[in-house]
């Protein structure tokens, strides 16, 4: 089942001058799958995901998230949906630097309707999932960057959300750092979640089963990744 669908999606900015970001993309994602969105900057592909992750609305054609429009949502359903079935992790990690591990993933449940009694039972076995168990206390301003996206990833899984967007979340770390963030989240993917990660990465990109790119606002290729001398060189074929 097509847990997203997109049909002639636009996007267009209206200021000074008019901007077409996206000019009319049509794809579908099953539920479960792990799909890289990849393309030079200012292809659009971080407006897509802004827009997939209701951060941002369409301005022309459809998308229609678990079988319902988003035209058919409210500001307050929209806000609903994103707290309750989706998770986000970005590049800049969007943690409250003065405060520990176990407050910035406890953060979400603020906005829910889990009780408050559980909130630390269910923040610490994200932060265990991520690795980090021996780093509750921890402030985030001393954690490594590496470190900071995992806490970005438990916060990101606080309300078991079925799809997660990933936005560039390799692009402040080394390779290494880089590289257990992603493993995190093959190993979620591998658990059922659907995982829409944006990178212009192609080591990182390989990690998903399926590629789209997009270019100038449009889907230049939409298809499975081959990998192939992965070791070697980290391309995508």
């Amino acid at each position: 089942m097509a847990i997203i669908e997109v049909k002639n999606l636009e996007k267009t900015y209206r200021d000074e001058t008019e901007t077409t970001a996206l000019r009319g993309l049509n794809f579908s994602i099953k539920n479960g799958e792990f799909v890289s969105i990849v393309g030079p900057s200012g292809s659009g592909k971080s407006t897509l995901l802004h827009i997939l992750g209701f951060l941002d609305r369409l301005t022309g054609g459809e998308y229609l998230f678990e079988g319902k429009s988003m035209n058919d949502y409210s500001d307050e359903e929209l806000a609903q949906v994103r707290n309750k079935k989706m998770g986000f992790v970005f590049q800049a990690f969007n943690l409250l630097p003065r405060t520990t591990v176990l407050e910035n993933v406890k953060l979400p449940l603020l906005y829910s309707a889990v009780k408050e009694s559980l909130w630390n039972e269910i923040a610490l076995k994200a932060i265990d999932s991520v690795g980090l168990s021996d780093r509750v206390d921890h402030e985030s301003a001393r954690l490594s960057g590496g470190e900071k996206q995992r806490v970005a990833i438990a916060r990101a899984l606080i309300n078991d959300p079925s799809i997660i967007f990933a936005d560039e979340p390799t692009g402040n770390l080394d390779s290494k750092s880089g590289g257990q963030v992603m493993e995190i989240l093959e190993k979620l993917n591998q658990e059922g979640r659907t995982i829409i990660l944006v990178t212009h990465e192609s080591y990182t990109a390989e990690y998903a089963n399926r590629l789209i790119k997009v270019k100038d606002g449009l889907v230049e290729f939409d298809g499975p990744i081959v990998k192939e001398h992965k070791q070697q060189n980290g391309f995508i074929k």
